[in-house]
């Protein structure tokens, strides 16, 4: 890879994780489309997606801890968390078996509907108080995790959304979202090396890494700094935006 294209690959990581580690979402899903439209392979982008996000979600949990957005000593959130991660393992490891052979014009399409459904609810809903539900956020954690292990995105949109419609708060629900992403990467990482689909590109995802990498201290400063409703409603848009892009980049 050359080296000017591996610093154009470099920004758009830290952009694109530095929006994921604020909002809860906008990685693989807006990172995976650039990249195929530079010329790289899905099957190459993916597992390097998977890599980076892997490191840069754990990265970014312990970003949030300390600078107090979410508590992770908290038995609830750590439940939640763990709930999402368990969830992961069953709806990763489908859907990298069925990643090779499903038709994309309707994966996208479905993610896209949902994504941009789940956006307009947010938004609908966000003068109100969701009560929680430990049933919404365990059919919530197989459907994003399905969503990752099929596409490297469409599992923040769903994740940090769904959590709010659960009835957890927006800055807990991103840091919950970006330990709980960080280990549906590593089951997809693992699941794909051992189907022996796909080889990771250790130059494409060392760039990713670096640069999602350093977005995780101003992302975690950044939500300290925002006003919770304030940062519901930024969530609930940029979901929407996310349906709304996948939808139009497959009909464009």
């Amino acid at each position: 890879m050359l080296l000017e294209f591996g610093l154009v690959v470099l920004v758009l990581a830290l952009i694109c994780e530095y929006v994921d580690s604020t909002l809860g979402m906008g990685y693989g899903t807006t990172l995976t489309p650039v990249l195929m439209m530079l010329g790289l392979d899905p099957l190459q982008i993916v597992p390097a997606v998977l890599l980076s996000e892997l490191i840069t979600g754990v990265l970014a949990a312990a970003a949030h801890q300390k600078v107090g957005n979410v508590n992770f000593r908290d038995p609830k959130i750590r439940n939640v968390a763990l709930v999402l991660a368990l969830c992961s393992i069953v709806g990763t490891i489908v859907a990298v078996f069925i990643a090779v052979s499903i038709p994309a014009f309707y994966l996208k399409l479905y993610i896209g509907i949902l994504v941009a459904l789940m956006g307009v609810i947010i938004l609908w809903k966000r003068n109100g108080q969701s009560a929680f539900s430990w049933l919404k956020i365990t059919i919530l954690g197989i459907v994003a995790a399905f969503n990752k292990g099929m596409s490297g995105g469409g599992y923040g949109p769903l994740v940090t959304s769904g959590q709010i419609l659960s009835g957890v708060d927006g800055k807990k629900a991103v840091g919950i979202t970006s330990l709980s992403e960080g280990l549906t990467c590593l089951v997809g990482l693992v699941t794909f090396f051992i189907i022996g689909e796909s080889v990771l590109d250790w130059e494409l995802a060392g760039f990713l890494v670096v640069g999602a990498v350093l977005s995780v201290p101003l992302s975690a400063i950044s939500v300290k700094k925002m006003q919770l409703k304030k940062m519901t409603t930024m969530i609930g848009v940029a979901t929407l935006v996310l349906g709304l892009f996948t939808l139009w980049k497959l009909f464009a």
